[in-house]
């Protein structure tokens, strides 16, 4: 890769913009996969799916305005379909390191458990670490991939199209 196309990847305005909608995201990802664990009485790892899925809304306007100021591409059907793929791969990153890092924590370190004062929540920290983690390699895959693929012309999108008709 060279230099000027390394910096045009890694352009500060762009990476700065994608971890604070990212963040958002994932903030919206954390609060749902807590009530979902509450409401349906589910573990960690079978929250991830239905708390991505929710954040995933979220996460293509803002990135879609934000990030990467696609707002005036006129191409936003073509850039939800890369988004819907580039977020499936995306959440089976997330899904297998969540696992990953919850099967080594769970070999490896005791439960570290937090309740909130004057609640009876009660926070899984060892969970929610592993749980960031996961969200990380997310994110390291979501960036490279929506500034590489989901809002730049590539013509997959066009192939795509062909090939289903």
């Amino acid at each position: 890769m060279s230099t000027e196309s390394r910096t045009k990847f890694l352009n500060r305005k762009d990476l700065i913009a994608y971890f604070l909608v990212a963040g958002t995201g994932a903030i919206v990802q954390l609060v749902c996969s807590s009530l979902i664990q509450d409401w349906f009485d589910l573990t960690l790892t079978q929250s991830v799916w239905p708390s991505y899925i929710v954040s995933f809304g979220v996460g293509f306007v803002l990135t879609k305005f934000f990030a990467f100021d696609a707002r005036r591409t006129n191409q936003t059907r073509r850039e939800m379909v890369k988004f819907v793929m580039v977020a499936i791969f995306s959440g089976f990153v997330m899904d297998l390191a969540v696992r990953f890092a919850v099967f080594i924590a769970n070999s490896n370190f005791d439960l570290i458990e937090y309740q909130i004062p004057h609640s009876k929540k009660i926070v899984d920290v060892t969970g929610l670490i592993c749980y960031v983690f996961g969200m990380g390699c997310s994110f390291i895959s979501n960036y490279t991939l929506h500034k590489t693929f989901t809002f730049q012309s590539t013509g997959f999108y066009d192939r795509l199209k062909t090939l289903i008709k």
